[in-house]
């Protein structure tokens, strides 16, 4: 019999001694059908958040779209200062002389799109984040130096205590935790 857990829990977690193996417990998750996932290693893994079924970060559409926005500020801004707001003749060269706007037009584009990285990535990862549950478990602290874990989170729609625990240890886990709240 496969009984929900208190709704006081964060989740179960489990511990893999191996990328390999976190690796194959990501993608048993995945095709399980569980959404509310997360992993945790002590280093970047290629292919880990496809392995894992999670979507694709926004962050490059913002950071695109912001400079392509900066881009075209910086362009009307000197446009506008030289051409209407403040027509000045210098040399002869005619009012509407965009090469000499390239250098501006282009450092307004990387504060954009560097602004809009730094801000997003604050806002898309949720930080700061002071206090997460998973920091409750015990031995959760190596997941900094040789240990890799893969959490479930009991708001899942599919979660149910028992199928992710036979889901974890099938998958090769080292060990299955609850996280507290």
């Amino acid at each position: 019999m496969q009984t929900h857990i208190t709704p006081s829990s964060f989740g179960l977690i489990a511990r893999f001694d191996s990328v390999e193996a976190l690796m194959h417990a990501a993608e048993r998750v995945r095709d399980a059908g569980y959404t509310r996932v997360d992993a945790y290693t002590p280093f970047p893994i290629e292919g880990l958040t496809a392995s894992l079924g999670l979507p694709k970060t926004k962050l490059p559409a913002l950071v695109l779209a912001a400079g392509i926005i900066g881009g075209l500020t910086g362009f009307g801004m000197q446009y506008f200062a030289q051409v209407i707001h403040y027509p000045y003749n210098i040399g002869g060269k005619p009012l509407y002389s965009w090469p000499a706007w390239i250098p501006i037009t282009f450092e307004v584009t990387i504060l954009f799109a560097a602004f809009t990285a730094a801000i997003a990535m604050i806002v898309l990862n949720g930080l700061p984040e002071p206090y997460h549950p998973v920091f409750n478990v015990k031995g959760f602290e190596r997941a900094t130096e040789d240990r890799f874990f893969i959490s479930i989170e009991s708001t899942d729609p599919k979660f149910e205590e028992g199928a992710v625990r036979d889901l974890f240890r099938a998958a090769g886990a080292a060990e299955v935790s609850d996280v507290p709240l």
